[in-house]
């Protein structure tokens, strides 16, 4: 089975705020947009917390986010994955993003986002270095995550105002 690469992260001039996931989904991967599946809660948790149209097209969406201190990538750079279940990641063959280079070039970077617990888990595990950095694991947007509601989820996303205000 062929390897899924992520994508670039989405980053503006001074990121306060670096979301991480673990890898993009099939969809994510069909549609090359950053949590692309329409039931995952990311775009509309952005939304309610930035203040913008869910509606809008991604690159409105992504360059509010911007806007707004939010950088946003994944743990891994590349691996098997069949399907999109974090579970199914193939760690023997994972290859991480550059965590070390990336977080050099963006020193304004106050808080690591974890976007659920498998991309904690990934970067505890895969990534090097040590990031002098407080790490926040928060419900994930992902449709197979559904033991919290939206507004359940919305309630602890906001956290991340207070690392972007």
């Amino acid at each position: 089975m062929q390897a899924d690469k992520g994508f670039l992260p989405i980053v503006g001039e001074q990121p306060k705020v670096l979301v991480l996931g673990s890898m993009p989904s099939q969809r994510s991967l069909q549609h090359q947009q950053y949590y692309g599946h329409p039931q995952n809660a990311f775009w509309w948790l952005m939304s309610q917390l930035f203040e913008f149209d869910v509606a809008l097209p991604y690159d409105a969406r992504v360059e509010i986010v911007k806007r707004c201190g939010v950088a946003i990538w994944d743990v891994v750079h590349e691996a098997v994955r069949p399907g999109s279940m974090d579970a199914d990641i193939q760690e023997s063959a994972l290859v991480t993003n550059d965590f070390s280079v990336f977080m050099a070039q963006h020193s304004s970077i106050r808080v690591l986002l974890f976007n659920g617990q498998a991309s904690q888990k990934l970067f505890k595990k895969h990534v090097a270095g040590e990031f002098d950095l407080p790490q926040l694991v928060l419900p994930s947007t992902s449709p197979a995550y559904a033991a919290m509601s939206r507004d359940e989820k919305l309630s602890q996303w906001r956290q991340i105002l207070a690392y972007t205000a």
